[in-house]
């Protein structure tokens, strides 16, 4: 059990410019030791390595996503090429000269990495790195700061097969610790105090042997086939598996739109206003069932979801709401 973390901010930084020598800035204000563990915010990342562009920030928008999850307004919630759902791609533009928009790294893990390896090269220092921004997050108000790169540290506890307190088996617990570290470093750092760095002590245990990196904060992004709430609401409405006709009443469903969105593992049974679905893994079935019946919900159709004998799952629609 560890029983001491010991969070410190690296103050005295200098206005970071690109081609800033990160490493030298920060080892030379913190008092780094072997399983520390050093928390960077991405802004000061990205203005090292030159990340800032011209024009408004919806255009920086439109050139680092690649897909839109959801929007209301000029507010987008996007996907951007790293995996990350945030919203604005993770665009700034605090701090920076008027007209121009701080992107995020091209690879924050590599960011991390090549942090990394420079403090051990510099300061002969076995320390671990997180590179940080701010998000927020679904059905909670706020932002909290996550990892989006890492290098050197366990991102992940897997606790799955141990036990807790009353014997009881963990099945999925798995601690994202890097994300936890950036939200408890960020306690230091504070939003408008200019600190972007910050030192964890106490965490050693974490901390990868030197050479090994670790697979990064690219771990911590959930594959889209695996999160049940991938399709945002307005991709889903966009997405529609459903062709269009009158607004009211049940509608036939063409089986070709189905494909490349079901499992080939899972029956699937069409009716004019029911579909069924049969499998042998009563997992993909349930996941398979509740994609489809947010796109049907998006359409504006009533939906009632059920689970019959065996692994199948029926949803049921009824008429298009005007």
């Amino acid at each position: 059990m560890r029983k001491h973390l010991e969070i410190c901010p690296v103050t005295g930084l200098p206005e970071v410019v690109a081609g800033a020598d990160l490493a030298a800035l920060i080892g030379d204000e913190a008092d780094l030791r072997d399983g520390d563990v050093v928390s960077v915010t991405s802004k000061i990342v990205s203005k090292a390595e030159g990340r800032v562009t011209t024009g408004t920030r919806q255009e920086a928008v439109d050139a680092e996503l690649v897909r839109v999850v959801a929007q209301r307004g000029e507010t987008r919630i996007v996907q951007t090429r790293h995996g990350l759902v945030m919203a604005a791609a993770g665009t700034d533009t605090s701090n920076t000269a008027p007209g121009t928009v701080l992107l995020l790294p091209v690879d924050p893990d590599e960011s991390a990495r090549q942090l990394r390896t420079a403090l051990k090269e510099r300061y002969d220092v076995n320390v671990g790195v997180v590179v940080t921004d701010t998000l927020g997050r679904p059905w909670r108000n706020g932002q909290t700061d996550l990892a989006i790169g890492a290098a050197g540290i366990r991102v992940m506890e897997d606790l799955r097969g141990t036990t807790d307190s009353h014997g009881n088996v963990l099945a999925v617990t798995e601690p994202a610790l890097a994300d936890e570290i950036a939200s408890a470093t960020e306690l230091v750092k504070g939003k408008a105090d200019g600190v972007p760095v910050a030192v964890l002590r106490g965490l050693g245990d974490a901390v990868l042997p030197i050479g090994e990196h670790g697979p990064g904060a690219r771990a911590l992004v959930r594959d889209a086939e695996l999160d049940l709430f991938s399709l945002g609401t307005r991709e889903a409405a966009r997405a529609a598996v459903l062709e269009r006709r009158a607004p009211a009443g049940p509608r036939e469903v063409d089986p070709s739109l189905w494909d490349g969105l079901l499992d080939e593992d899972v029956h699937v049974e069409l009716l004019d206003n029911a579909v069924t679905l049969f499998g042998d893994e009563p997992v993909a079935v349930g996941v398979l069932a509740e994609r489809i019946a947010v796109l049907l919900h998006a359409e504006g159709y009533g939906v009632e979801l059920r689970t019959g004998p065996g692994n199948e799952a029926t949803i049921t629609f009824g008429s298009r709401s005007k």
